[in-house]
């Protein structure tokens, strides 16, 4: 409950209600890229003015390297699943969303952290950059292997809505489909590179830096992610609404994948003897799905999976539920079994 109290995540339950209510307020798209950008830069200059004053430790590296196993291991295990659900194309799509990473999330359980005044270090914002892109590569090796299978055995593929069509080069199988612009956009994403440059310029800078950046990087940054969550939960309240006749073992997977996800981080974790404030962000990472960076590139890289189903369980129900209920819970568990 003391969670909820929290302002920024208040402004988050009035946008989700506001947007319930078919209210007209509305973020215009431009602030929203603005307030986005602003605490991916706050986010890489705190990480980077950390890691000047750690150092790259043996910590650091079985950190980075937990990150980088979670980012595997969960869409490859996602999609084992999903496939039993949903069509093929739909189970690569949402297991390659739910292997990548929500950045909102990420900041919100550090400013969790920070609030309760629990430690954790600056390189998690690295762990962040890097479980963003081994989902989308994953799903990219997925679904060229189905559209190889479905040639061989005639060139049916299986659509989003579930209907078969012949397989055409504009299916994102043929010469319209070039895997490395995929890769290229998704290595290269401009949030990801802002959120890099600026850790890096933190870690150059160090203490000197971090003084001259406190009042942009600290002080703005609270009144930031509550204005920013805000729209967030306009934007979530909306998507609810693409979830409408849904599966419900689709609804049921956006809540319990996550959790699965996170105790599986805990357990990794638990096993390396990785502090409790760095288990939490991890835990975080591990159980939220992205909804910015992969559906753009799946819209290009998996057109035949249907976007309403990815797009609306990340962000109409993952997001929601992670803000208000798993990121508490998630920094409790951490707590009480690494603490």
């Amino acid at each position: 409950m003391q969670s909820l109290l929290d302002p920024a995540i208040l402004f988050f339950v009035f946008g989700v209600v506001a947007g319930a209510v078919r209210s007209n307020l509305e973020i215009p798209p431009q602030i929203s890229r603005f307030l986005s950008l602003y605490l991916l830069m706050a986010l890489g200059l705190k990480g980077g003015f950390a890691l000047a004053h750690s150092g790259l430790t043996a910590e650091v590296a079985t950190t980075l390297a937990c990150a980088v196993a979670l980012a595997l291991v969960v869409p490859i295990i996602g999609y084992q699943i999903l496939k039993r659900l949903v069509g093929v194309f739909d189970a690569t799509a949402i297991a390659a969303t739910y292997g990548s990473v929500s950045a909102v999330s990420f900041i919100t359980a550090v400013q969790y952290l920070e609030t309760h005044s629990i430690p954790y270090g600056g390189h998690m914002a690295a762990a962040m950059a890097l479980m963003e892109s081994p989902a989308i590569i994953l799903a990219v090796y997925f679904a060229n292997q189905l559209r190889q299978l479905q040639a061989s055995a005639g060139g049916v593929v299986v659509m989003g809505n579930g209907t078969a069509a012949l397989g055409a080069p504009g299916l994102g199988g043929g010469s319209n489909f070039s895997l490395g612009k995929v890769l290229h956009e998704s290595l290269t994403d401009g949030a990801q590179l802002l959120l890099i440059g600026a850790m890096l310029i933190g870690i150059c800078t160090g203490d000197a830096g971090k003084a001259v950046m406190a009042p942009f990087s600290v002080d703005l940054f609270k009144g930031m992610l509550a204005f920013f969550l805000l729209d967030m939960g306009l934007m979530a309240s909306r998507n609810m609404q693409k979830m409408k006749g849904a599966s419900p073992w689709l609804v049921a997977y956006a809540i319990l994948g996550p959790l699965a996800h996170a105790s599986l981080a805990l357990g990794l974790c638990s096993l390396l003897g990785i502090a409790p404030g760095n288990t939490g962000l991890l835990m975080v990472l591990a159980a939220s799905a992205s909804y910015i960076a992969v559906p753009a590139v799946l819209r290009y890289a998996v057109p035949e999976a249907n976007p309403s189903l990815y797009f609306g369980m990340s962000l109409g129900i993952t997001f929601p539920f992670n803000i208000l209920i798993g990121i508490p819970l998630y920094m409790h568990v951490a707590g009480v079994v690494l603490g």
